[in-house]
């Protein structure tokens, strides 16, 4: 379990755009499962959509991209300090079922595929009470900073 302290070792991300407040359980190699808390007090509600806030997709897709890159992280044993970065270079099969909405725990799941070279893929999903809103595909590149 890693709480918001950890979590921003692992990740270059600050507010407005970090987007996991806590990992339940980690599995070096193989998964991992984290929390985004869904508030009305984030930014993005203002614009999408100020009668109807709706999470945007694209920020669930980055979601689960955070928590893939904890997950690389954690599993190539390196740091953002170490001066690496993941950077998300590929999304495959991305689809959305639900809607996300203020009030709503984010579970963030991701697998570990494969790595080739420098290029880790990853399998995610997002839930929100048991029930699939958001799945892709992943890949991530680690690039030397």
């Amino acid at each position: 379990m890693m709480d918001i302290q950890e979590v921003r070792e692992y990740l270059p991300h600050r507010y407005p755009f970090l987007l996991i407040d806590r990992v339940l359980n980690i599995e070096p190699g193989k998964r991992i499962e984290a929390l985004k808390n869904v508030t009305i007090n984030e930014p993005f509600f203002n614009g999408h959509f100020p009668d109807e806030p709706i999470m945007p997709g694209v920020l669930i897709v980055e979601a689960m991209a955070q928590a893939a890159g904890i997950l690389g992280f954690v599993t190539e044993k390196k740091k953002p300090s170490d001066g690496y970065i993941y950077l998300l270079v590929g999304t495959d099969k991305a689809r959305f079922k639900r809607r996300v909405i203020p009030g709503d725990t984010l579970h963030l799941f991701a697998e570990y595929v494969v790595v080739k070279r420098n290029i880790l893929k990853f399998t995610c999903e997002a839930q929100v009470d048991g029930k699939t809103v958001a799945s892709a595909e992943m890949l991530v590149a680690e690039q030397k900073v």
